[in-house]
Parts: C-alpha cells; structure tokens; sequence
C-alpha cells in the first residue's frame, strides 16, 4: 500500500461510473462507519467496562458479550440515521429491525452478525463484523418484510467482513471480484491495500475444531484424517490452524490457500447432524466472497449460495476455501 492508496469513497465512485448503484455504494460507506468506531473500541476493551458478558442471551441461547451490544447497537443507528436500508436483521436480534422512515424509500436489506467471534475479546484475539446486502423485492414505500430477506445466497447485492487485528481491514465485494482496504488511524479512510484478491487454487492450511471430530460423519473424519498423511497426496501433509473466529480463520485462508471446514455433528445417538453456523450472517457472506476469489463453499452437498432460507436464524454447515481443496473434501464425502 503507497500513500497513494485509493480510498473507499473513491473506489466505491470508481464503481459507480461503471454501473454500481449509487444507493448500494452510499450503504457500504455507512456500514463502514460505525464499523471504524467499532474498531476504536475494540482496541480499549481492556481499559473501559465494555468487555465481559451482559447478563443476556441472543436468539440463539448464546451468552452475549457487552461489546457485543454496542456493535450491534452502532450499526443499527447508523443505518437508521442515514436512511439506507429499508430493514435489518441481526444476529443479535429475533425480529426483524425496522428502518427509520427515510430507510422505507431505500432498495436494501442489510444483515450483520455485529461482532463475530466475540469470545475471544477477553483473550485479544482477532473478532470482526460480517455483512450482506440483498435487494428488496417488494417496491418503495414501506418496511422490509421477511420475504425480502430470505433470498438464496446467489441474489446478495454486496457482502464483506471487517477484520479487527494488528490492523483493521475490510475485505468487500459487490459481484465483481473482492478488494481489501486497510484502516489508517491516522486519517481514519479505509485504503485499498488488497486489490483484486485471488484465493490460490491450493492450500496447506485446513481449519477446523478437530475437538468435534467425534460429531462428524466418518468420511468428513476420514478426510481431516488423510490431511495429516505425508502420503496422502499433492498438497499434503496439511498445517492446522484453527482460531475459533471466523473471519480470522477465513481471512487467512483467502489471502494464502486451504479450507475452513464447520462440518454437521450429531451430539447423541440418532440425532440428525446439524449445522451450527448462521447461513444468513455468515455462511453466505463467506460463500460470497469465496466464489468472487475464485474458491468455493458448501455445506457438504450444496453450494451455499444455492441454498434457499426459511428462516433469517437458519443453520447450516460450512466448507469453505480454495478450488482443489474443496473439490478434495467434496468428493471424499460423496458429493
């Protein structure tokens, strides 16, 4: 990155002379603000009283942390104060949230999981926020309502994750490849750092709780197993690396090769497997960003993007990452 560097603002005008919608490009500014605060506070988790858990659960029945609340609440005031969404959904929230009235004019629905990782604020390990972008698919006018968000994966408008490190860096695409663009503190502009990213074809690094091993299904055993065999083939032995945050798993394996997989488990005999990662706030996301990189994501046997929603909380399983590990593991589970 030279001091040169476009900023956002410009490489979101840059698309829009070229076709993107204005109002989708003015959302993703807005996303990023309340994101950068995000960032800041992040940073002083361990000097302010804002880490630690609330006392509440989510939807899901997940302890939620503070800082958790405060994400998630900057991001809904700041869509709402800026009128560019006509509804959101979080993961932190069960319903629907509802836009201001200038956001019944606007064209998108916006989904957050406002603080992914969270767990790990206490032990400073990198955490982020994850976006999608769908199209309304009523007209003008009034509230989103649920239909408008329970779209497959293939019809998002825009998706991306803000990665909070020794850096923080948002990785976006809006269906034409994926760029990064690193904060400046100094000046506080997000600057394309990461311009066209290209996931390698092949990695080394497989990443998954192997702690769960005994939940998966024996070819998914059997596959993580062969990783680890100097014989088992091109590309191996494989190097684990596995965080427990997502958008530091997938980060690392966008930017140098290999698979993150969050395979379906079953805890007690003849219980179905289940997924456990959200498919609206992060699989698709993910799914999205892999494909414009050149990888791919499933859940095991369908492509994520193919996958159509019921429910804005739905769970799914997850393998995502480069184009021949993911072949790999796809055809070592039959599909």
């Amino acid at each position: 990155m030279t001091e040169q560097a476009l900023s956002l603002s410009d490489w979101l005008e840059g698309r829009v002379a070229v076709g993107l919608d204005p109002a989708l490009a003015g959302l993703l500014a807005d996303i990023a603000r309340p994101c950068t605060k995000i960032s800041e506070e992040i940073n002083r988790a361990g000097l302010a009283d804002i880490k630690g858990l609330s006392g509440t659960t989510n939807v899901h029945g997940e302890e939620v942390k503070k800082l958790d609340l405060y994400s998630d609440q900057l991001i809904i005031d700041a869509l709402r104060q800026a009128g560019s969404v006509c509804g959101m959904a979080s993961e932190e929230a069960e319903e629907i949230i509802a836009p201001s009235a200038a956001g019944e004019q606007s064209d998108y629905v916006a989904l957050f999981d406002p603080l992914d990782g969270s767990s790990n604020i206490d032990v400073n390990i990198s955490i982020g926020t994850i976006f999608s972008v769908f199209r309304r698919l009523g007209p003008r006018g009034s509230a989103a309502v649920l239909e408008d968000f329970l779209q497959p994966g293939s019809a998002q408008a825009a998706a991306g994750y803000f990665a909070y490190g020794s850096s923080t860096m948002l990785v976006l695409s809006t269906g034409d490849g994926v760029d990064g663009f690193t904060l400046d503190p100094r000046s506080g502009e997000y600057l394309l750092s990461h311009p066209r990213i290209n996931t390698p074809a092949r990695g080394s690094i497989y990443s998954c709780n192997e702690g769960n091993a005994w939940t998966w299904d024996q070819a998914t055993r059997d596959y993580v197993d062969s990783l680890k065999d100097p014989g088992g083939g091109e590309g191996r032995p494989g190097s684990g690396r596995y965080v427990g945050s997502l958008v530091a798993d997938f980060h690392r394996n966008l930017l140098n090769g290999g698979i993150f997989l969050y395979p379906a488990g079953s805890r007690k005999p003849g219980e179905t497997p289940a997924g456990k990662l959200r498919l609206m706030y992060e699989a698709n996301p993910m799914a999205m960003l892999a494909e414009q990189a050149g990888g791919s994501a499933s859940d095991g046997s369908t492509r994520i993007l193919d996958l159509v929603p019921t429910s804005v909380h739905q769970r799914t399983a997850l393998a995502v990452g480069s184009r021949d590990n993911m072949a790999e593991y796809l055809a070592a589970v039959g599909n």
